[in-house]
């Protein structure tokens, strides 16, 4: 939470943060801003002091209304100091950092950069600073130690925004079912009134147009796969494929709140008609493991503790797994879920080689899964859940696990 960010600044040596780039769709300006749409932004946090916004002049309005201290870029004249360097750009933002630095008192110390900006000016940009102030060390949080570890917990402001778009993703999933079991099937496809095959890219518009009437935003896209797209893990569909029956349609939805705001993550499997034999069996064998899993779940516990059980619980029914294989492209060969939060995947994470605890307000996915492309068949199953602060486990939304949607003729 952000009530930890200046004790975790103290126990890692570090004077001050800074986060550059839009405050929208850039989730570590997002934390501190709230989610106002301001276009271009730097925001400095000194360790004991609370942070301040720099921003454009016309953005001013938006920038105040994030209940932050602010300070307009106008204050430092950039064609003046674009006048002082004969026009090199570099030189003359290098010189207003410089004082926007200096009126925070900020000369010396380690800096943790943060942000979404371009790669190569960043680059450039800290090359400069390094020469101009050589007092002041720039430094990337690579082990994750600052934001992205006081980001993994929520208050309960968060919870609740993370909880609504849990209600809207599940009312879209409704919706997609709806619409799916609305069309006839014919010669063993979904058919439209005009007798055309309905398609992947219809379902994945009327599934965009939903989440925007909702009012939140789809900017990960989503995975709506059938056959043996589904049998790929992150296969996000044929646009052009035909919904058939009997066959195996991952649906993973992942949207957020406008402006790039909290995210939710779910996925349901569905056989249009009827499910075959060995897609059925795969299916008990995944919800399997994640009602094992979701049952020993407990606070303080470490996330790759689960993902080893998974693997455990998949190899006893006889399938690959990434724990057993690395490299499998078959069976289970992705981690088993992963935090949620501005970020659609972060702490805490579950691979194998994880150390994040499932803590109290911690938020995280379990997906278990099985993948075999070239039988054309693939299952996940997906929720998202939290850590209370009385230590309980509360999936965040309710959704039915059946398999099979019924539709009308053959």
């Amino acid at each position: 939470m952000k009530k930890d960010i200046d004790r975790l600044m103290r126990e890692n040596d570090l004077s001050a943060i800074l986060v550059i780039g839009p405050a929208d769709h850039n989730p570590f300006m997002y934390y501190f801003t709230g989610g106002h749409h301001i276009s271009a932004a730097d925001l400095i946090k000194i360790a004991g002091k609370k942070p301040v916004l720099f921003h454009s002049p016309m953005e001013r309005e938006e920038a105040a209304a994030t209940g932050l201290r602010t300070i307009g870029y106008n204050r430092y004249n950039f064609m003046e100091l674009l006048k002082q360097t004969k026009g090199d750009q570099l030189k003359a933002r290098t010189i207003q950092y410089k004082r926007m630095f200096a009126d925070l008192g900020l000369t010396k110390g380690r800096i943790m950069l943060y942000g979404k900006v371009d790669a190569g000016l960043t680059y450039e940009f800290i090359k400069s600073m390094r020469k101009t102030m050589p007092g002041i060390e720039f430094i990337g949080d690579v082990k994750q130690i600052l934001l992205p570890t006081a980001m993994l917990t929520k208050d309960s402001t968060e919870l609740a925004r993370i909880r609504a778009m849990g209600v809207i993703t599940t009312r879209v999933v409704g919706r997609t079912a709806e619409f799916l079991t609305s069309h006839k099937a014919k010669k063993g496809r979904l058919v439209k009134r005009n007798g055309a095959p309905l398609t992947i890219g219809e379902v994945k518009s009327r599934i965009n147009l939903w989440l925007a009437e909702a009012g939140v935003e789809n900017p990960e896209g989503t995975i709506f796969s059938i056959g043996r797209d589904a049998g790929i893990p992150h296969s996000a569909g044929t646009p052009n494929d035909e919904l058939s029956l009997g066959k195996t349609i991952i649906f993973d939805i992942f949207p957020c709140e406008q402006l790039g705001g909290y995210f939710y993550d779910f996925t349901r499997t569905w056989c249009l008609g009827y499910a075959p034999d060995e897609a059925q069996r795969l299916y008990q064998d995944v919800k399997h493991v994640y009602d094992t899993v979701v049952s020993e779940l407990k606070v303080n516990s470490y996330g790759s503790r689960y993902q080893h059980r998974a693997c455990e619980l998949f190899a006893a029914q006889g399938h690959p797994t990434i724990e057993s294989d690395p490299n499998t492209v078959i069976g289970y060969n992705h981690s088993l879920g992963h935090g949620i939060g501005l970020n659609i995947h972060e702490k805490p994470f579950m691979g194998v080689m994880s150390k994040d605890k499932l803590v109290k307000g911690s938020t995280f996915t379990i997906e278990p899964g099985l993948y075999y492309p070239d039988k054309g068949l693939g299952v996940r199953i997906e929720d998202s859940y939290s850590i209370t602060p009385d230590g309980r486990v509360e999936c965040l939304a309710d959704y039915p696990f059946d398999l099979v949607l019924k539709v009308k003729g053959k």
